[in-house]
């Protein structure tokens, strides 16, 4: 692949946007590219946690490439906002926990990249910033319903209405990120928590996920009959009895199977 590369280490998958002479924009090519990578994904059961970063440190992704769209219409942008959008809802719903790791610039498609992803780690470097309205556009990637939902709706209003950008420690502030690390740290930090994301029961995590996705999008009530069926089910594993056994016979667990 040309724009996206693919690495696995042990139960972990490293995806890099790598279009550099465009600071990582995206463009067709590359949301096809991603695409394939996460077909690649949740075809292999020995991933368990998912690691998105860019390429050379100065930018995660810093958008979707402007030269490719100034000269779409109305049906072309729609087509392109579709795409887009479902290459980063299969994202956010699969199982697998997915970490970003974010480098440099994350501005409107890189932003909404990261916001799709479960967990946010930015470099000190970081910026954020959803700036479509300084171009005559919207975010088209999620970005007016995610961010709303990940920091709330007034600053979110704020964010996009102004195209302002904001750094790391702001972004930690208002919670679009966990954890805020010096650029050097940053992959061995988001390794760091998918090694510990994997270490845990693969069937249990995805079950987690799954509930939280779900949950948010629905009333308690819906919600907790959500996690009750996620909670019974982890019962038909053989990872729920070998580690509830290991733990009342105070052994070690030797790790688990995902089964």
């Amino acid at each position: 692949m040309g724009n996206v590369q693919y690495a696995k280490e042990e139960h972990i998958a490293l995806i890099t946007i790598s279009r550099p002479k465009a600071l990582n924009a995206l463009n067709y090519e590359t949301l096809r590219e991603l695409n394939e990578v996460i077909d690649k994904i949740e075809d292999d059961r020995d991933i368990y946690c998912v690691i998105i970063t860019g390429s050379e440190g100065k930018a995660f992704v810093a958008g979707a490439d402007i030269s490719e769209m100034k000269d779409m219409d109305v049906y072309g942008a729609r087509e392109f906002s579709s795409f887009g959008n479902k290459v980063f809802r299969r994202i956010e719903l699969m199982e697998k926990p997915v970490i970003a790791a974010v480098n440099g610039y994350a501005l409107g498609g890189g932003c909404e990249l990261a916001l799709c992803c479960d967990i946010r780690i930015a470099s000190e470097n970081a910026v954020f910033g959803q700036p479509e309205v300084t171009l005559g556009i919207i975010p088209g990637f999620g970005g007016t319903q995610r961010l709303a939902r990940v920091i709330g709706i007034g600053k979110a209003k704020e964010l996009i209405f102004t195209g302002s950008r904001i750094n790391a420690d702001e972004a930690l502030k208002i919670g679009l990120v966990n954890k805020v690390v010096p650029p050097e740290k940053l992959i061995e930090e988001a390794m760091a928590v998918a090694k510990k994301i994997a270490a845990n029961a693969p069937i249990a995590v995805r079950y987690s996920k799954t509930a939280i996705n779900r949950g948010v999008e629905c009333d308690l009530d819906t919600a907790l009959s959500y996690e009750r069926e996620a909670f019974s089910q982890c019962f038909a594993s053989q990872d729920q009895k070998d580690a509830m056994k290991a733990f009342v016979e105070k052994t070690k667990l030797s790790g688990f199977k995902n089964r």
